[in-house]
């Protein structure tokens, strides 16, 4: 290992920020940062010596390799991260805009769902693995809430409950179970976990993430946030009886009166499930 990525390891490890998802990916950002440093040729560096020059070598590079814009930013946000930790905040301009680094574009009407396919999932070696990932296909849970989920207790007959230690948020909320496939997914997790969660006795929650994490790359199952995309398209079928703009069904310019009633109330019902609370955020998965 580099001396950089070691004291980045370090740096991570003294300075627990967030939430324990939150501190993973910080980590594996800021390891994919001094790999990329070292490409350019930076081979000596330490914590400490992070300068403009190296901000814009990294952008640079990224620009090149075509890397999106949204996950620029979060690479971004973990340089931040990095230069207030060693107190030179300064050099990184406040704004990403500074940088040419565009806004996000969140409505495109082109679907990102993704669909749990049984033969992928059968390359899944890990049963709580496996089970985590048809809890996010059935009931849109994010990642974490998958894991840390106890279906014992989540099981409140027509509702699936979450407890606020699980969401992000610290939020409690409920989702509603409407199919028999969803109740099915929900008893097979029941059995696995007895009265815990979906995270083996004898490992930590930072463990079976790191797991998931391998287990899914190992099975070629990439992007596991399509599957919160795929439940809130197939929540609003469900809601309003078309498919929703993302999906090819109309969009909201083409709705009448009574289907823009119907349209709100859906997105808002499905942002309430999600966790969001702001049906502005729904035109990410459904599009407008």
């Amino acid at each position: 290992m580099r001396d950089l990525n070691y004291q980045l390891k370090q740096l991570c490890h003294r300075n627990r920020d967030g939430s324990f998802a939150t501190q993973a990916d910080r980590e594996r950002l800021l390891n994919l940062c001094a790999n990329d440093l070292a490409e350019r040729g930076f081979q000596h560096m330490s914590v400490d010596s992070l300068k403009p020059k190296h901000v814009a070598a990294l952008l640079d590079k990224w620009k090149q390799d075509g890397v999106s814009t949204g996950t620029i930013k979060n690479r971004m946000s973990a340089l931040r991260w990095w230069a207030e930790k060693i107190g030179k905040e300064n050099i990184i301009a406040r704004t990403n805009s500074e940088y040419g680094i565009a806004e996000r574009v969140f409505v495109t009407n082109v679907s990102k769902a993704k669909v749990l396919d049984p033969d992928t999932l059968a390359r899944v070696n890990d049963p709580y693995t496996r089970m985590s990932l048809q809890l996010q296909a059935a009931f849109g849970l994010r990642r974490e809430e998958s894991i840390k989920i106890k279906p014992g207790w989540a099981d409140g007959g027509n509702i699936l409950r979450l407890q606020d230690s699980w969401t992000k948020g610290g939020k409690y909320r409920e989702v509603p179970i409407t199919t028999m496939q969803q109740r099915a997914v929900l008893e097979a997790a029941k059995a696995l976990a007895g009265k815990g969660s979906l995270i083996p006795a004898q490992l930590q929650y930072r463990d079976q993430l790191n797991r998931f994490r391998a287990q899914c790359d190992k099975a070629g199952i990439h992007g596991v946030h399509g599957l919160r995309h795929e439940y809130a398209q197939r929540r609003y079928t469900e809601l309003t009886g078309r498919p929703c703009p993302a999906c090819g069904g109309p969009t909201s310019r083409q709705l009448d009166a009574s289907q823009k009633l119907a349209d709100q109330a859906a997105r808002m019902k499905i942002s309430v499930e999600m966790g969001h609370g702001r049906e502005q955020v729904t035109s990410i998965y459904l599009g407008r």
